[in-house]
């Protein structure tokens, strides 16, 4: 698989594209996984703050600039993190995350992590 859980053969749509908003102020890592759920089908936007997801079907959050309140359903939000950074992932799932990896994993699976949580 490639970096964004992708394999060789090439992308294939997903089962359900969606809209998703993207906040990461790292813009080499934020690129990465705009790059990477566009090239699956899905229509990606970066913003600034968690409150402007609202016409996303998905929040994806770096955690490493802190913990902003999920928007909440209809939305759904998945924070990736520092691995080595217990405290924050239990911040977000006390949050209400849907979901909440390490940011290694993120950047491997980003992919299938979002397709089966939109599923």
């Amino acid at each position: 698989m490639g970096s964004t859980g992708v394999g060789a053969a090439g992308v294939s749509p997903p089962s359900r594209p969606v809209r998703v908003a993207l906040l990461c102020p790292d813009l080499l890592f934020g690129s990465r996984i705009e790059s990477g759920l566009a090239s699956a089908g899905h229509a990606v936007s970066r913003v600034k703050t968690a409150d402007e997801a609202g016409d996303s079907a998905l929040l994806v959050v770096d955690l490493g600039e802190g913990v902003p309140d999920p928007p909440g359903a209809p939305v759904k939000s998945l924070g990736f993190y520092s691995h080595v950074d217990v405290d924050t992932r239990r911040r977000a799932e006390a949050a209400g995350y849907d979901k909440v990896v390490p940011r290694s994993r993120m950047a491997r699976e980003m992919i299938p992590i979002v397709e089966r949580l939109m599923a």
